[in-house]
């Protein structure tokens, strides 16, 4: 890890994704634990509680990638759009504030600052931009066909001699 980079601050948007993601992951822990519990109450609920898990599930792994955003030197992380994802599927078990946290996620992610971020941090160049190659000039074009000499007009005949 490059020491220079450790002490330069984290973006404001990496810093608002990891907060996000730390929010939606308690909010998705106990939405699902809720869901399941709720579902014990019925016949219909106990066969679903394996569906009602997975917000749970969900939950840990946002807490656990909110964890490493937010360690003190960075860990090596790439940006997460998985994740980032399946906070949107959540709207399938009715939990709209992960929804609200994956499309802000997803356009974070898009930004310049975030993405040059992350290349720094795992090591790999930010791409350059090349500066676009001038068009080679035109080739002057040659006429394949011959010049055919058209006749005069019958007015426009000049008397010879």
């Amino acid at each position: 890890m490059n020491p220079q980079f450790t002490n330069e601050p984290k973006p404001t948007f990496v810093n608002v994704i990891a907060w996000m993601t730390l929010a939606s992951g308690v909010v998705n822990l106990f939405w699902g634990l809720g869901l399941s519990l709720t579902g014990l109450l019925s016949i219909i609920g106990i066969i679903c509680i394996p569906f009602m898990l997975l917000p749970t599930i969900l939950g840990v792994f946002e807490i656990i990638y909110a964890a490493k955003l937010m360690s003190t030197p960075p860990q090596t992380v790439q940006p997460s759009t998985t994740i980032a994802i399946l906070e949107i599927v959540s709207a399938l078990v009715g939990n709209f504030f992960s929804v609200v946290v994956g499309i802000l996620a997803l356009v974070f992610y898009n930004d310049v600052t975030v993405r040059d971020y992350f290349a720094r941090l795992n090591g790999t160049a930010p791409l350059a931009t090349v500066p676009p190659v001038p068009p080679a000039p035109l080739a002057p074009t040659l006429d394949p066909t011959p010049a055919v000499e058209e006749p005069p007009f019958p007015g426009d005949e000049t008397p010879k001699g």
